[in-house]
């Protein structure tokens, strides 16, 4: 009997799909956490490994006949340690957020100190948040940045010292520069924590060499790997051999049930793609995106915290033009641009209001732009922020955008 298709059995999802995938031909992603997948890795994520229950790890399974996704995880767990220079991989974390609650059961005991970066100005809500099972189960403390808006590491050394945390947590997702993961190291150590780098924006960079690899000299390292990584949605857990049967542990049965072996397989695929030379040279595009786009928003007089990028990310500082972040995010997103309104630092802002901007350019890099469309994009969000509420423009600007968007169009 054949199988009908998603568009003869369920006609109202097949067309939510379809929708989604013009919008996402049409419009122009500035969010610094999407990318696109290859056709090989969302051909693995959509393959008959969905099927499969796999409870446990290669050779361990509490299910039978496992013998093609056990392979399949093994592949995914050697292509990581090879691709970052890793003791031990985990790769059946479900998201980022996930991975940092895995290696907090693995490691911590309910209640123990944590040194993080200040949500307020950089850090992950899984780093603390009054909101989020990390800061409700341990005492979180919090280092800031300088009045550059760089990683105030005299604040974190002194912290240290006064809080001697059980493990200190390196790597945010608002911060533009590359993480001094050598500084961390020599702070730890000397503070008797334990170093955590979550490098979930930066994997991709690390992958390709432009970037501080945390792997041989960190505890432990989780990670993404959609972003710049540009795989499946997924988690990844990286650690040292002492600490793998404990990160094993935390990751089943600590907090997760049966693997999405699907997405394993995409993951598999993804680190063998980054592995390869033209995934260095995207890397070094993302980049110099990044750099262009910064330096064509300044001249329009929109400055970036911290003065410019190392990575993929620019956080523009809203508080010179008297208008909010979200205020500017929902007008771009009218306009065929997607953004994330965020906060700065020194913010006086609420939360849900913001001063600032993060835009990204590792999904604008896949689809084949360069410096020459960073400049136009800046002059469209410039425009915007003069405007938001001139629906005329933004109208315009729309049609503007999409024939850009088309003109780059995903890869298939």
């Amino acid at each position: 009997m054949t199988a009908p298709s998603l568009a003869d059995s369920d006609p109202e999802v097949a067309g939510l799909v379809e929708a989604e995938r013009l919008r996402q031909a049409r419009t122009i992603s500035l969010v610094a956490s999407e990318n696109f997948a290859s056709r090989a890795v969302r051909e693995a994520a959509g393959s008959v490994l969905t099927n499969k229950y796999a409870q446990g790890y290669p050779g361990a399974r509490h299910y039978p006949d496992c013998g093609a996704v056990d392979a399949v995880e093994e592949a995914a767990r050697t292509r990581a340690r090879s691709l970052f220079r890793a003791d031990h991989a985990n790769v059946q974390p479900s998201s980022g957020a996930l991975a940092n609650v895995a290696v907090y059961q693995a490691l911590l005991r309910p209640g123990e100190s944590v040194l993080a970066m200040d949500p307020a100005v950089g850090g992950h809500e899984t780093h603390g948040d009054p909101h989020h099972a990390s800061g409700k189960y341990h005492r979180f403390s919090f280092y800031g940045v300088d009045a550059s808006g760089r990683i105030n590491l005299a604040e974190v050394r002194r912290r240290a010292r006064a809080v001697r945390p059980r493990m200190i947590i390196a790597g945010g997702c608002l911060y533009p520069r590359s993480t001094p993961v050598g500084e961390f190291v020599g702070i730890a150590r000397e503070a008797g924590s334990l170093l955590m780098v979550d490098m979930a924006h930066f994997a991709g960079f690390v992958a390709a060499g432009l970037h501080e690899n945390p792997c041989p000299v960190a505890d432990v390292v989780t990670s993404t790997t959609h972003k710049t990584l540009r795989g499946p949605r997924g988690g990844l857990i990286l650690c040292r051999s002492a600490h793998a049967a404990a990160v094993d542990a935390g990751v089943f049965p600590g907090t997760h049930g049966g693997p999405l072996m699907h997405i394993v397989a995409a993951k598999a695929v993804a680190f063998a793609e980054a592995a390869t030379s033209v995934f260095c040279a995207y890397q070094e595009r993302v980049i110099a995106n990044a750099r262009a786009l910064c330096e064509a928003l300044a001249s329009r007089g929109l400055p970036s915290v911290t003065g410019g990028t190392d990575t993929h990310m620019v956080v523009v500082d809203l508080r010179t033009r008297g208008v909010r972040g979200d205020t500017v995010e929902a007008a771009l997103s009218r306009a065929g641009i997607l953004s994330n309104a965020c906060p700065v630092p020194g913010d006086p802002k609420p939360k849900d209001g913001t001063s600032g901007l993060r835009l990204g350019t590792p999904s604008v890099t896949t689809r084949g732009m360069g410096a020459e469309q960073m400049r136009r994009l800046a002059s469209f969000v410039a425009s915007v922020v003069e405007a938001p509420g001139d629906g005329a423009l933004l109208e315009r600007l729309r049609g503007e955008v999409q024939e850009l968007a088309e003109a780059f169009p995903p890869p298939d």
